[in-house]
């Protein structure tokens, strides 16, 4: 044989040694973990974007589930992605729910949207913030206050209580977020229950003799009040921490209801009933549930504060006021009586 088709006999060989070596090589471990469709989990979620994608990010690096996350907008805040759901309940998409509030949480629990799940931390979970049938648990705690631009409102005067917000000497003066979204919501809905339907009526009304201005949101609402357009909002702790760490002159206080507490409103974490990815859904729940996650938003720009007393002593500057002892289950009843309050008084 030639020495030129000998060359050329092992040159035809070597595409089918290649296709045996890649052949074998896809045995291999690594190769066949490339094959394998990567695990996923469907998350709506209505926390500011840039709170949440970090703590997102870090259940993706610990347990290597790729998260499909679903924002809300700020003008429809939660609203959105829980009619979304409710849409989908019969071929849900969503796996998990993070909500930034509690309400339309308990609302969709009511409505058979949730499943039940239970772990050994949520055996210990402090039971004001614990759905008593496992279907959704609170953490992060936020609080409504009143933030106010500080060079045209003195701290000694600015509002500390609901009923200050009714002083004449305020009219034109103050904005708030769609009572229909939002915390803003829940805030409204918890009037009628620490009140009562007809006090929560007057104050409504006091607010509107007061020429109050609805927005589209809290964040809205406090930079309203930064660029001087209103002296004093409605809103949560994190937007005014939001405000402060952009330089803004906005400082707040924690809103008092009748002088008995300040209203906390916690993220929710839950499982949606008949979610695609079940073993992945309960392995992003529970990290939501989790110390890392509390202290996660703890050091986030949000600074919510943790429902775990243990985790909260880690962080005194966001400790908690003396909380307005209200039943979340009843204010999500109200919340349909608020909205419609709200309409006829304010709209």
């Amino acid at each position: 044989m030639t020495p030129i088709l000998a060359a050329e006999r092992r040159g035809a060989r070597r595409p089918l040694l290649l296709m045996v070596c890649a052949a074998l090589a896809c045995g291999l471990p690594g190769c066949r973990d490339r094959d394998r469709p990567s695990r996923e989990v469907v998350l709506y979620c209505s926390v500011d974007q840039q709170t949440a994608e970090p703590i997102i990010a870090a259940f993706e690096r610990s347990s290597g589930i790729r998260v499909l996350a679903r924002f809300d907008t700020e003008a429809v805040k939660t609203v959105g992605l829980v009619q979304r759901l409710r849409a989908k309940a019969d071929r849900p998409e969503a796996d998990v729910f993070w909500s930034s509030e509690i309400f339309h949480t308990v609302r969709l629990a009511r409505e058979g949207l949730l499943q039940p799940y239970r772990t050994p931390a949520t055996e210990a979970w402090p039971k004001e913030f614990a759905d008593p049938e496992g279907r959704w648990y609170g953490f992060g705690l936020r609080m409504r206050v009143v933030a106010y631009h500080t060079a045209r409102v003195m701290e000694a005067e600015a509002p500390a209580t609901l009923e200050d917000l009714l002083d004449p000497k305020w009219r034109g003066r103050l904005v708030m977020g769609a009572p229909e979204f939002g915390t803003t919501c829940g805030q409204v809905a918890a009037w009628f229950v620490f009140y009562g339907e007809q006090r929560a009526t007057e104050i409504l009304e006091g607010l509107k003799a007061n020429a109050v201005r609805l927005v589209d949101g809290n964040s809205t609402a406090v930079r309203m009040v930064a660029t001087g357009q209103a002296d004093l909002c409605l809103t949560d702790t994190d937007d005014v921490y939001a405000a402060r760490r952009n330089g803004w002159p906005v400082a707040m206080k924690f809103l008092s209801h009748g002088g008995a507490g300040v209203l906390a409103i916690p993220n929710t974490a839950a499982m949606i009933r008949g979610a695609p990815h079940p073993a992945e859904a309960r392995a992003l729940a529970e990290f939501l549930l989790s110390d890392q996650t509390e202290r996660l938003l703890a050091r986030s720009d949000s600074h919510n504060t943790p429902v775990r007393e243990s985790v909260a002593r880690e962080f005194p500057a966001y400790a908690s006021p003396p909380r307005l002892p209200v039943d979340y289950d009843k204010v999500a009843d109200c919340v349909p009586t608020a909205i419609d309050v709200v309409r006829k008084v304010l709209r």
